[in-house]
């Protein structure tokens, strides 16, 4: 599919001295490369490519995530989109999920918990937790065995370090393993290639916000160094709680403990290190993501919270081997990786600000915490000796252990649910039947196959299959094919089908004595299976146009109902997705999708809610030169209906309009850079959780906000 934003894609008409797919096979051929990270157009002009000129091939879009291995974006085996550091620039985005939204059939939603961004792909809307929606870094999943998600205290992500991000709406489990389930994200940060030198940059803006960074790129004969620091300090946003759970329970008891009507609570400090070091046929990768004093958001239990405060610590670390020259029409790729990850209080968490009638006389209070470690190994092959076939072939073992689960907490919960206090008062309870969350492992294998077959002049098919074995979920097996149709020399049409599979998460299965959620050790998998048909036109250079139709059924979908995991049945899901691109001329270019989606319980028949039924995006882009453009783009988010049960009307569309503008080379090597988020100071609200409505008005998104940058480089 084409891109969202930036330039359109070159088209590969027959008039480049090959059939169509014939070119696509040589791409991927001479492109293949297990670590997900794509060449730039420099690599690909050396290759001597379709005898392109490098202007040219400096707009193809390319993505590795949809099969593995480099591929013209609209002759991708999925629908995917691209987005690069030069797009990511040109709009103002400084948090990833300011970028993720320009995505079709992409929302961020906000949990209540620190406001952690709930990525929901077509109406796949999940928990609180939202754990149907797959984040790599790299090729490698940031997900966390304890709660299934990018952990909680995620505190966003910065842009600075990021060459591109490639997504796929849809099951990617054939690929990917069993948490590829409603969507993959895969970030790729820079290489030496990328940053080319150093450069040193800081920035300012609404709400306290503050960043600096600084970032280098070093080549030495074989040796390739590249790295990126960044680090923010912010007090977020002031948008206003005008009720929480808090206020519910004071009408009931005619108290006045609540802090609403009061600001939510979004400070956060963060650190972000990556570091990719290539030698020859090796390539060391290591990141590290430190979040600190993360204030609580709508509360821990949506009860607003002004003293509770966590931290994250994240660190990565993988190496990577690629040969060529070992056997004969072979490339083997191997990778192995360690993940350590910590979330801890920094300060106590008052889960509710009342004694409850003295029963708790020093409020509700908790500190949970917890640290978990994975080790992963890979090795993959490619194998190039057949006629008109890529066959891609691996293996891998991971092992995760969530270790030293704590908590501090003066309650405990009766068989009913309800909190009542600890007779010992504020204690520790690490290594008693009472901590929220017991120490678990998980161990698993996975074998997989793919195969891309050119079996006609304009037809690729790519199919595949990987099957996991899970130590506490036994098997899976997830098959997926693609047919792509090269149907004109403009128009290329794809018949996609893909099956995911989602293993549940620790707190999922095993949370107790949590006033938040409580496992459920009786859960079943979720799995979907979805399919898809997809077309894009392009004429030439200027204009681009695609549209793709779905629908997927889930099975045992896991919420939680009354706190409680349960396997809330069966779920379908349908809609359309539509995209375009132009150029008018060399200084001004517009872009822009809609889609629609509705997914229902089929139980029920009734919309399952908390995700837009309709969204529109739009971006219009002025190059004054090459070092100085302004750009405009528009987001208008359609209303989202409650789940079954909540009686509130539905959550209100909103859109917003930003404005970015850049001037490289101010002076020499001086850049300076303006955005203005949410122009117009329009109110926008997410979805509280329902159907009891603690916080009935909805979680409030920022008003205006000014950042600019300045940047020197050397």
């Amino acid at each position: 599919m084409l891109l969202i934003v930036g330039p359109p894609t070159i088209s590969l008409g027959h008039n480049k001295k090959a059939s169509i797919m014939k070119k696509v096979l040589i791409f991927t051929s001479i492109m293949s490369s297990i670590s997900l990270a794509c060449y730039g157009a420099d690599d690909l002009f050396d290759e001597g490519l379709w005898e392109l000129s490098p202007e040219e091939l400096g707009q193809i879009r390319v993505t590795s995530i949809a099969s593995g291995t480099p591929t013209p974006l609209d002759k991708a085996a999925a629908v995917a989109t691209v987005i690069t550091a030069e797009d990511i620039e040109k709009m103002g985005a400084t948090e990833l999920d300011d970028v993720l939204e320009t995505v079709p059939g992409l929302h961020v939603n906000k949990s209540f918990q620190a406001y952690f961004a709930k990525y929901t792909f077509r109406g796949i809307s999940g928990s609180t937790y939202n754990p149907q929606a797959l984040l790599l870094i790299n090729g490698t999943p940031l997900t966390t065995l304890a709660i299934g998600n990018r952990y909680t205290i995620w505190g966003g992500m910065p842009v600075k370090s990021i060459s591109r991000i490639e997504v796929i709406r849809g099951p990617g489990s054939a690929l990917y393993g069993a948490d590829a389930f409603a969507g993959v994200i895969n970030v790729i940060t820079k290489t030496a290639r990328d940053i080319e030198g150093t450069q040193v940059g800081a920035g300012a803006g609404s709400f306290d916000t503050y960043s600096s960074w600084v970032s280098h790129g070093s080549k030495s004969g074989d040796l390739e160094i590249g790295v990126t620091l960044e680090y923010t300090d912010t007090k977020g946003q002031d948008g206003t709680i005008e009720e929480d759970q808090q206020s519910a329970f004071d009408t009931l008891s005619g108290l006045n403990d609540s802090h609403a009507p009061g600001e939510v609570n979004l400070g956060r400090q963060q650190a972000e290190a990556h570091l990719d070091v290539k030698y020859k046929e090796f390539n060391l990768r290591a990141g590290y993501q430190g979040r600190y004093h993360v204030q609580t958001g709508a509360g821990v239990a949506q009860a607003l919270d002004p003293e509770g405060e966590y931290k994250s610590n994240r660190a990565l670390i993988e190496l990577l081997h690629t040969n060529k020259d070992w056997f004969k029409d072979w490339e083997i790729s191997s990778q192995i990786s360690y993940f350590f990850g910590e979330q801890d209080p920094t300060s106590t968490s008052v889960i509710f600000p009342t004694t409850f009638g003295g029963a708790f006389p020093d409020r509700v209070l908790a500190e949970p915490g917890y640290k978990e470690e994975h080790v992963r190994v890979q090795v993959s092959s490619i194998f190039k000796g057949f006629d008109q076939h890529i066959v891609r072939a691996g293996l891998g073992y991971f092992w995760g252990d969530v270790f030293e689960t704590t908590e501090l907490k003066n309650f405990l919960q009766d068989p009913d649910g309800n909190l009542v206090p600890n007779p010992g008062g504020f204690e520790e309870f690490a290594d008693k039947d009472e901590v929220w969350l017991p120490e678990k492992d998980r161990t698993s294998h996975f074998v997989f196959v793919q195969d891309e077959w050119q079996f006609s002049e304009n037809w690729l098919l790519t199919s595949g299959l990987r099957y996991d074995h899970y130590s506490d979920f036994g098997d899976t097996s997830n098959p997926r094919v693609a047919l792509v149709w090269a149907t004109t020399d403009t128009v290329t049409t794809k018949l996609l089908y893909g099956r995911a599979f989602r293993a549940p998460s620790f707190l999922e299965l095993f949370a107790i004595s949590n006033p938040v959620s409580l496992g459920n050790p009786n859960l079943d998998p979720e799995t979907i299976d979805s399919y898809e048909f997809a077309v894009s036109y392009q004429p030439n250079n200027d204009l681009s146009l695609s549209g793709n139709i779905f629908y997927y059924q889930i099975h045992d979908f896991i919420q939680f109902v009354d706190n409680k995991a349960e396997n809330a049945g069966k779920r379908k899901g349908r809609g359309f997705e539509i995209e375009a691109s132009y150029r008018f001329n060399e200084s001004l270019t517009a872009s822009g999708n809609y889609a629609y989606q509705r997914s229902t319980d089929e139980d029920t028949n009734t919309d399952v809610g908390d995700a837009p039924n309709h969204q529109i995006y739009g971006k219009l882009g002025y190059d004054f030169s090459k070092d100085f453009f302004l750009t405009t783009q528009i987001n208008w988010i359609g209303k989202q209906e409650r789940i079954d049960g909540d009686e509130r009307d539905p959550v209100s569309s909103y859109a917003t309009v930003d404005l970015a503008v850049k001037r490289r080379n101010f002076v020499p090597g001086l850049d300076l850079s303006l955005s203005i988020r949410n122009l117009f100071d329009k109110d926008g609200f997410e979805p509280s959780p329902g159907p009891a409505a603690a916080i009935p008005g909805d979680l409030p998104l920022p008003g205006r906000n000014i950042y600019g940058e300045i940047a020197y480089n050397f």
